[in-house]
């Protein structure tokens, strides 16, 4: 047909899956059969395995389900109807048996004291909803389990498996209708297809956009903390006879705590670091100074690979330990917060733990680490499709760091 491919997988996850279940239940299938439906269908939507369409752990999350899996759950949910049922007349037919009709007892035991009191009379068909949950998601996760195991086997295809420092994306059906078909094409290709042929490529250009887009969001969270009017402190009346709630202290945002922050960027240009707090040779990407509080933070941004994450954080820590301490024998409360973003846009967990430093949280925490992963998606992007042509170092205008040749400058 001439339908676009996201369009096919529509039609097969509302359309296809749920009538093809039916039949699958109602007759006897051997798992066999349901295996071959399967693959033809990973045939059919893009030619990838199942456990780069279905998989649920995978850190780039597709919203499609697999008929394995689904055909498993909806057995056991079957079994589990017919035998936890209260009605009689569902249950007609069964021989009643001394040995199963103990197990079940016990069983009924167990689970009583694990979900609390079980569906019965007019409460629903069958046993709780909360029990029968369960053990559907134990199906699922024992499925789960067989496609992690023949992903660790795949150097190409399980090439994610060795992200353990990157933080996972799921796309969902309403990002996948937005996005443009070069995107997919990419994220599925890049990671989930071939994860370790993007390293062929060229080193990354894009980490002054990326750069640009954590430094906006710094930006407006330091607008809204000078346009914020100041808390009123509120009065705690205690009765008499009655003890005082305490209530858990929330940590105070680091913006929160002056008012005259100023950011300097590196954005084409080597930042000087400020004289008037030390002298130093190093050129950090960011620096958050406050001079009412005698405050200044250094962040430094760096795009690895995936893979590289905890190698780059390490190594920027280390790199800039000694100017901070120097900064705090001057009289400054100074910290360093290295950020890492991943050239395919899978962020680090130090970008949420420097975000919520600053007093950047919930839903402008979301929408900032959706810009900023977008910005180093874009320019991985731009590389891919360009990776047939010829490349020259002089028009990249980008040369590697001493300290390591693939994580970019020193």
């Amino acid at each position: 047909s001439g339908l676009p491919g996201k369009f096919k997988a529509w039609i097969y996850q509302h359309g296809i899956l749920p009538r093809l279940l039916w039949p699958l239940l109602k007759y006897q299938v051997p798992i066999t059969t349901v295996e071959t439906l399967e693959r033809n269908i990973s045939q059919f939507l893009r030619s990838l395995s199942c456990i780069a369409l279905y998989g649920h752990t995978n850190k780039l999350q597709l919203p499609f389900s697999g008929l394995i899996e689904e055909f498993k759950v909806t057995r056991a949910r079957e079994v589990l109807l017919y035998r936890d049922s209260p009605d009689t007349r569902v249950r007609t037919g069964r021989k009643w048996r001394a040995q199963e009709a103990v197990q079940l007892a016990e069983a009924r035991l167990r689970h009583g004291v694990l979900v609390g009191s079980v569906a019965v009379g007019r409460a629903g068909l069958g046993c709780h909803k909360t029990l029968r949950q369960m053990i559907q998601g134990e199906v699922r996760a024992e499925v789960e389990e067989e496609r992690r195991s023949k992903t660790v086997a795949m150097r190409q295809q399980g090439a994610w498996t060795n992200w353990e420092h990157a933080l996972t994306r799921k796309i969902t059906w309403s990002e996948l209708w937005r996005s443009e078909p070069a995107r997919l094409k990419f994220l599925i290709h890049t990671i989930l297809v071939a994860g370790a042929h993007l390293e062929l490529l060229p080193e990354s250009t894009g980490r002054g956009e990326v750069l640009k887009a954590v430094a906006d969001t710094i930006c407006a969270g330091i607008q809204q903390i000078k346009h914020q009017p100041l808390a009123r402190p509120y009065i705690v009346f205690v009765r008499a006879g009655e003890k005082p709630q305490s209530h858990p202290k929330v940590p105070a945002d680091l913006l929160s705590t002056a008012g005259d922050w100023q950011l300097k960027v590196d954005l084409g240009r080597q930042l000087k670091f400020p004289d008037h707090i030390t002298s130093t040779t190093l050129r950090p990407d960011m620096v958050l100074t406050s001079e009412s509080t005698k405050q200044v933070v250094l962040l430094e941004l760096t795009v690895p690979w995936e893979d590289r994450i905890e190698e780059a954080f390490e190594r920027k820590k280390a790199k800039y330990l000694e100017l901070v301490e120097d900064c705090r024998r001057k009289g400054w409360r100074a910290r360093c917060e290295p950020i890492e973003v991943g050239c395919r846009g899978f962020p680090g967990q130090s970008l949420h733990r420097s975000l919520r430093l600053l007093g950047i949280r919930g839903a402008q925490e979301r929408k900032a680490t959706r810009n900023i992963c977008e910005a180093a998606e874009k320019a991985s992007r731009w590389l891919w499709i360009k990776r047939g042509d010829v490349w020259l170092s002089a028009l990249l205008g980008h040369k590697s760091g001493s300290d390591h040749p693939r994580l970019g400058r020193p």
